[in-house]
């Protein structure tokens, strides 16, 4: 069975957020092994380009750190590939066709990601050009990689 990892960069605190996340993590235990590890969100002093900078290089640490060894890893990021649920679902069966057993999605907090953890990444990914607070994004990729599991099990949630 395939473990999918969730790294993210900052606690969810609205109850809304963490109701939708958690209905997504239960119907996902049908097709995977999911966890979802986060990490805290850098504190910074000043809002400077250097301290924030400095703070995506810690967080980038501690995301590096939580990373499962052997996972491929798969970037959140407005620059990256946008592509549709079925097409997505075809990027998941391609890992795992390639006996890539482990797959960690990275979601990094409201400043992004350090360029060291896009750079590990063999997918960056985007849902989108608009922006998303990075909360609704963790419940809307949840949805996404368990619409793909769908998708490819020939489900009716797609339809």
């Amino acid at each position: 069975m395939l473990e999918i990892t969730l790294i993210c960069v900052g606690r969810m605190k609205e109850k809304f957020y963490i109701d939708a996340a958690a209905e997504y993590i239960k119907r996902l235990g049908a097709y995977c092994r999911i966890s979802v590890k986060e990490v805290p969100e850098a504190t910074r002093s000043r809002s400077t380009a250097g301290e924030t900078a400095a703070a995506l290089q810690r967080e980038g640490g501690a995301i590096t750190a939580a990373i499962p060894h052997s996972a491929g890893v798969i970037a959140m990021c407005i620059e990256g590939r946008q592509m549709s649920s079925d097409e997505f679902a075809g990027v998941i069966e391609d890992f795992a066709g390639r006996g890539i057993s482990k797959l960690c999605f990275i979601i990094g907090g409201s400043d992004g990601l350090h360029q060291s953890v896009k750079d590990m990444a063999a997918l960056r990914m985007s849902m989108s050009p608009m922006t998303f607070p990075h909360h609704l994004a963790r419940v809307m990729l949840l949805e996404q990689i368990y619409r793909a599991f769908t998708i490819s099990n020939g489900g009716k949630y797609h339809k």
